[in-house]
């Protein structure tokens, strides 16, 4: 008996155990969320978000157009669901529901479905935000499953059942809102109160500082009286107290009823706010909400010099600032989503946060919708940034959801820009098109040039990586051959086989002996030169100082970037220290717009012809993310998501650095001396490539020698390699 008992007892344990094996090994419970047409949130958000810059007080809107959400959209899904459920539905404006063809009448809060297959449909409207759905049961809840339509192409024939054919349907956008509450339409940025570090008395009123270079809304305590009190902000002492001429400025109006503690609806930018009251207002302090959205540092870096390490805290600083709804250029100009700032802000991103959804958000809010009918913000150049910035989040995540999904607006959007070539097949401004390219007195812009056939040959091999994910092979062929012919016709115009360089410009059919950093800088790190050309480049435009310098920290990143990519990485530390450590020398609390060295006191808060017009939180100051993660501590991807990688750390003259780059499901973390290298990563399989004067030698794994001095260790998961050597 007892035996008998054994024997049950272990059968019981040994069915539990693998009962909750089997469960173990199951996926996670669906979890309901929001769910909308896809880019229709984005698009609703940003044009929400880019009429909230004001310059005294006027709404200054974007220079673009406007697009808007689908006011009626159809969601869609066909389960099995093993019992009867009952389903609670949400709904972001009034909808029509069928399940399985036949209608349900009235706005039901909730719907009992029966166990066994079937056909869900709600049809939705909403003109004032987007049409979105919350659908949360046992079984149905709505997820990335679903699907939605704006052209839902159903109709109820004479029998009175529901016929459908020919509806383009598409994958529904989603984004973290997964509880009823959570809606869309009242998507929010985070707040925490902040104190003032000094206040400083001025006339009547008084000057607050903040410390640094913030963002939020004011917050006047103790409030009590009747009449006006004036706000004028400054990213600089000297716009705060210039209440005539600062950029932005608030004038409130109390009518001795409002609470003692008032908060401001209107968000800035600032350091220092100048409190201008009536004699009938008295309040007891100022104080802010510093608005932010959360994100994760989940890059760093540290190292011997110390300047160096400051510029890197700053460049983050300056990186979160800019970081909201979008990736933004300025957060107290222009407060609007630029491609080209943007695609910046993508790369330093993934040496930062490596944030998807800030990525994603932002190219479909820059994209919008069809047909297109001008370049994107109105710019030949950041159309073509805008498809490369697509390719390089496929580099960097892997992800070939996003490219599947919006495939059919990338062709479009490529198709305007060919619309846009002249008769010899190179992009030439037409009516509407503004060349920016960079701010800088004297850089041509009319006619061909030689930068934006550039950004095109690499716009169109984007494209055809995109195609191939999109599993469209006759549009593949056609785009690569597109960028094979322009860039061997590039090199037939633009390539000077004299001077061994690139020409800037081709004006009726005239090539210009005009040589800029533009072409040649990113042909380096397209990797559209030979060494030879490289070579040549770097000596004759890039440490060319009778070339036409760049001014911006915009250019900068890419001139940088073309010299670290040639070695020269002790070359661009001391550009880094010289010029970024110039703002920290100025007092920059966050990297600016523009700097220039030779400027002196007051003259680097002018630009645009106003005297505190420049941004002194600029997303595009912070390059120094970038090139450190990418050209210091060496990691950049090889293959999508990570899945290979390469680690090619270089000092520059450091004594040590260390640091983390974050990858899609981990990170890579890396300590270097002269002497020792450090590695550990959370996935893929890395290539450590070390130049060292002697063999290296390894705690793991195996060193193979690729050519003199130059040496590689294949770098698994989860295993921490030590490796000592003899740097050169």
């Amino acid at each position: 008996m007892q035996s008998r008992l054994s024997i049950v007892k272990n059968l019981l344990v040994f069915v539990a155990l693998f009962s909750f094996s089997f469960l173990s090994a199951q996926e996670k419970p669906k979890e309901a969320t929001w769910i909308w047409y896809p880019g229709d949130f984005e698009v609703w958000l940003s044009n929400k978000m880019q009429v909230r810059r004001t310059e005294r007080e006027a709404v200054f809107p974007p220079l673009w157009q406007y697009y808007s959400p689908y006011a009626l959209v159809t969601f869609q899904t066909e389960v099995d669901i093993p019992n009867p459920d009952e389903v609670k539905i949400y709904s972001e404006g009034p909808f029509q529901l069928l399940l399985d063809g036949v209608q349900v009448y009235g706005q039901p809060k909730s719907i009992k479905i029966p166990a066994g297959k079937h056909k869900i449909s709600f049809k939705v409207y909403n003109q004032e935000v987007l049409p979105a759905i919350y659908i949360d049961g046992q079984y149905v809840k709505s997820d990335a499953s679903w699907k939605v339509t704006n052209e839902d192409k159903l109709w109820i024939d004479e029998a009175g059942k529901a016929q459908q054919s020919g509806t383009p349907w598409m994958p529904v956008g989603s984004w973290n809102f997964n509880s009823p509450e959570n809606k869309p339409s009242g998507f929010k940025l985070s707040t925490k109160p902040l104190s003032a570090k000094k206040i400083e008395k001025i006339g009547a009123g008084e000057l607050v500082d903040f410390g640094k270079e913030t963002f939020g809304y004011i917050k006047i305590h103790g409030l009590k009286g009747k009449g006006k009190v004036a706000l004028y902000y400054g990213e600089s002492r000297e716009e705060a107290l210039d209440s005539a001429k600062c950029e932005t400025l608030d004038h409130l109006s109390f009518d001795g009823n409002q609470p003692e503690t008032y908060t401001h609806n209107a968000s800035k930018a600032f350091r220092y706010v100048q409190v201008q009251a009536d004699a009938s207002v008295k309040y007891d302090s100022i104080s802010m909400l510093y608005e932010y959205l959360p994100l994760d540092y989940r890059g760093a870096f540290k190292s011997s010099d110390q300047q160096l390490n400051q510029i890197w805290d700053v460049a983050a600083y300056t990186m979160h600032l800019t970081s909201r709804e979008f990736f933004i250029d300025g957060i107290k100009r222009d407060r609007w989503v630029w491609s080209g700032d943007a695609y910046q802000s993508y790369l330093m991103n993934y040496y930062l946060f490596f944030d998807s959804a800030s990525v994603e958000r932002t190219l479909l809010a820059l994209r919008g919708k069809d047909p297109v009918t001008a370049h994107v913000n109105i710019i030949m150049d950041y159309s073509l940034y805008w498809f490369v910035g697509v390719y390089d989040y496929y580099l960097h995540t892997g992800d070939t959801k996003f490219i599947k999904t919006f495939y059919p607006r990338m062709k479009s959007l490529m198709e305007f820009c060919l619309k846009r070539r002249n008769t010899n097949g190179f992009l030439e401004p037409l009516e509407g098109d503004w060349v920016f390219i960079d701010w800088a007195n004297g850089l041509p812009k009319t006619g061909e040039v030689s930068f934006e056939q550039m950004l095109l040959a690499r716009s169109l091999e984007a494209m055809a990586v995109s195609a191939e994910i999109a599993g469209e092979k006759e549009d593949q062929k056609q785009y690569q051959n597109l960028a094979s012919d322009l860039k061997t016709k590039l090199f037939d115009v633009f390539w000077d086989k004299k001077e061994n360089v690139m020409k800037h410009q081709r004006i009726d059919g005239k090539v210009q002996d005009i040589v800029t950093r533009y072409a040649n800088m990113f042909g380096i790190f397209f990797n559209y030169f030979n060494e030879e050309q490289k070579q040549s480049i770097k000596n004759k435009v890039l440490l060319n100082k009778n070339i036409l310098q760049i001014t911006t920290p915009y250019m900068r990143f890419y001139e940088l970037e073309a010299l670290c990519a040639m070695g020269e990485q002790n070359y661009v530390l001391k550009e880094m220290k010289d010029y970024w450590g110039g703002m920290l020398n100025e007092g920059a609390t966050s990297f600016w717009e523009e700097y220039n060295p030779n400027k002196k006191g007051a003259a680097h808060l002018e630009m645009y012809g106003r005297p505190y017009g420049k941004s002194l939180c600029h997303a595009w100051g912070s390059s120094p993310i970038y090139l450190l993660g990418k050209y210091y501590l060496g990691v950049k991807p090889t293959a999508p998501g990570y899945s290979e990688y390469e680690i090619k750390p270089n000092l520059g003259g450091l004594q040590w650095m260390e640091g983390k780059v974050p990858t899609p499901n981990g990170e890579v973390a890396l300590y270097c001396s002269t002497k020792e290298i450090k590695v550990k990563a959370a996935e893929g399989e890395g290539k450590l490539i070390i130049n060292s004067q002697t063999k290296p030698k390894t705690n793991s794994g195996t060193i193979t020698e690729l050519a003199k001095n130059k040496y590689q260790l294949i770098v698994e998961p989860n295993v921490e390699y030590k490796v000592s050597y003899k740097a050169i």
